[in-house]
This record gives structure tokens, C-alpha cells and sequence, in this order.
């Protein structure tokens, strides 16, 4: 058996598990957004913190990593692993992963992606948009048994330009808390 697990967020630099191949990649028709509450790894119940989600978006492209797990033992105890890490995602979804933005034809297919939909009945800890500005002073002040939001926050704008494909949605939100913290630091 072998599985694919796509990741967009913290898995991107910090899988948990056992993997034979990581792919740089992207998937079509979604974007990345800070619109998903965290309660168990970035902020607290009281003070939620702000992670990525997938929003459908026809015509764009999400990069991130995919990993490879091979056989039925390890790709249990991946399934085991993320179904806690990313419990607050209500969706799993199925997805083609390209490598070449020329080629019409994915690297692979059925590539598995954990997503927070919008629906808050499914999803309780679903934020939402916001303006930039709200959301940065949101990521500023919370932190969890993760650390803290903006630690994420951070991460995630450093693995995605390592990986060469910035994103203009996490490089606004990082931009924004870069300039809070600097107007903190000058009033103090």
C-alpha cells in the first residue's frame, strides 16, 4: 500500500511520521488562507490562534510538500498521527499533485489533504476572513501548547521560500505582525 499526504501548513517543515519520499509540489483550484482557528496547538479555547486552510479558488495554485508512506504499518500509525494533529480539519480530501506548472499531467494522483471547510456546524473552530490587519494582531497575541502563533506564522513564510513559491496571503499576514511588533517595540 502506499498513501500521499500533502501538507500546506506546519507539515511542511515538520511531518511527524515516517515518510519514503518528500515531493515539493502544488495542487490546482485552492489557496492557502488564514482563516481556521486553533485551540490545541497555536492558541487556546479563550484565545484561538489563526492557521491555514484550503479555499476553493478556481485558476489558483497552492505549493507545499507531499509525502510518500509506504506500507500498511506505517501508513497506519501516519493515519494515527495526523487524525490528532489535525483534528480540528473536518475534511479529507483527495487531490492531484503537480510538479511542473507546464504539465497538464499530475506527478500523482489521490494525494490525500486535510482541509477546514467553512462550515461551522462541522466545524467549530472555522474564523473565517478578516481584515489583514486583524488578523495579524489575532496571530500576535495567541499562543498554545504549539508555541506561539507567530512562531507558525513565521515558519510557514520561511518554508515556503525555501521551497522557492512564496505566497502572497501568508507574506501580507507575516508583513502585517512584522509591522505590529516593530510599532510595539518603538512605543515601549
Amino acid at each position: 500500500m502506499v498513501m500521499w499526504v500533502f501538507g500546506y501548513g506546519s507539515l511542511i517543515w515538520k511531518a511527524g511520521f515516517q515518510y519514503d519520499q518528500k515531493v515539493a509540489g502544488f495542487i490546482k483550484g485552492y489557496r492557502r488562507v488564514f482563516y481556521q482557528g486553533s485551540t490545541d496547538h497555536r492558541g487556546t479555547p479563550a484565545f484561538p490562534g489563526r492557521t491555514v486552510t484550503l479555499e476553493p479558488a478556481p485558476g489558483d495554485l497552492c505549493w507545499g510538500v507531499a509525502y510518500k508512506v509506504n506500507g500498511e504499518d506505517d501508513e497506519h500509525i501516519a493515519l494515527t498521527y495526523l487524525e490528532v494533529r489535525e483534528k480540528q480539519y473536518d475534511q479529507k480530501v483527495y487531490v492531484d499533485l503537480f510538479t511542473d506548472p507546464s504539465s497538464p499531467i499530475p506527478a500523482v494522483s489521490g494525494v490525500m489533504v486535510y482541509v477546514a471547510s467553512a462550515d461551522t456546524k462541522a466545524n467549530k473552530n472555522y474564523l473565517g476572513p478578516a481584515p489583514i490587519e486583524e488578523i495579524a494582531k489575532q496571530i500576535i497575541q495567541a499562543e498554545g501548547p504549539s508555541g506561539a502563533n507567530r512562531d507558525y506564522l513565521f515558519q510557514l513564510e520561511a518554508a515556503l521560500n525555501q521551497l522557492g513559491c512564496p505566497d502572497l496571503h501568508v507574506r501580507d499576514v507575516a508583513n502585517a505582525v512584522r509591522q505590529i511588533l516593530k510599532e510595539i517595540k518603538i512605543e515601549s
